[in-house]
């Protein structure tokens, strides 16, 4: 895996991968990379919440996350707990076992970030509406 970071000048970063794709950063105004870094844990998450649900009737998976870090640097996250939200006639049990295994195998930036921060989860099944 590649990835290049150029600095754009005053507190902006473009941040790109080996086929060219490009995210830009600024760190004043808008995510600091911290902020992404627990935004991409989420994300990697959602990934195998909605790839383990493909066969089931959902229509929008959303995750709230709320972070604590260290005092002092390296100003590492030290707990994040992430609220996982599915909208669909999916079972409570099924998407509980699937965050777990998330945490446990296959997110990747889950198993990098838990040894230095405790990350705990819910669950919440919204019917659909109408």
């Amino acid at each position: 895996m590649y990835g290049r970071v150029d600095w754009l000048g005053e507190h902006l970063v473009e941040c790109s991968n080996a086929n060219g794709q490009k995210i830009t950063i600024d760190w004043e105004d808008g995510p600091s990379p911290v902020q992404i870094t627990l935004q991409m844990l989420g994300a990697c998450s959602l990934v195998d919440v909605v790839e383990g649900l493909k066969q089931r009737d959902f229509d929008k998976v959303w995750i709230e996350m709320e972070s604590d870090r260290a005092e002092s640097a390296p100003r590492v996250f030290t707990s994040i707990n992430m609220i996982y939200n599915v909208r669909g006639d999916v079972p409570l049990k099924l998407v509980e076992r699937i965050v777990s295994k998330s945490h446990e195998k296959y997110c990747t930036i889950s198993n990098m970030i838990k040894h230095t921060a405790k990350i705990t989860s819910s669950v919440i099944i919204h019917p659909h509406s109408g």
